[in-house]
């Protein structure tokens, strides 16, 4: 598809956005049990050390950054992207270059800093702070596409506004596997 039929394509609606997230957070298992758990059980098993919290953290984010800007600067789309026929683009309608796709990302995980003000407020503990972090990345951080009162059909979530980005929900027509 050229950039102008891209840009006049529709934005993906609510659900198809946390269907896809859904599916996102499912093959980034795959991706933390790759590129982390293996290294870590290795350390600890072979010289008995674990990372510390802020260096697990920043390994983790790193890692996925890769992935993230890895995809969206190749092709527009990680493989949930794909299933759901979302695609991201620029305003011009072409793929992200990395620099775009850096900062998306970067916009894109802002969702944790609430995250990390309401642990701090409620203590919550263990299995209570991964409930909240999925409820948040699943659903509420999606509604931010309603506080896009200036294009009601093409409504796009907080990071994409201010990364200048967009996604578009795919014809069918257009699919293409690879």
């Amino acid at each position: 598809m050229t950039s102008a039929e891209l840009n006049a394509l529709p934005s993906p609606q609510f659900w198809r956005r946390v269907f896809c997230t859904l599916y996102e957070q499912l093959v980034l298992l795959g991706v933390v049990a790759l590129t982390f758990l293996v290294p870590n059980l290795a350390l600890g098993i072979l010289f008995g050390v674990s990372l510390p919290n802020w260096l697990t953290f920043l390994y983790l984010y790193t890692v996925l950054g890769f992935y993230f800007v890895w995809y969206w600067s190749k092709t527009g789309q990680t493989l949930a992207m794909q299933t759901w026929r979302i695609r991201i683009i620029n305003q011009s309608g072409d793929t992200l270059s990395r620099g775009q796709a850096f900062w998306r990302y970067l916009f894109g995980s802002l969702w944790i800093l609430p995250c990390i003000l309401l642990q701090a407020l409620l203590q919550l503990q263990k299995w209570q702070i991964i409930e909240m972090l999925f409820t948040v990345a699943l659903f509420i951080w999606p509604l931010s596409t309603y506080l896009d009162r200036a294009h009601l059909l093409g409504r796009q979530s907080l990071p994409d506004r201010l990364a200048r980005t967009r996604l578009v929900e795919l014809p069918k027509s257009a699919v293409t596997l690879s």
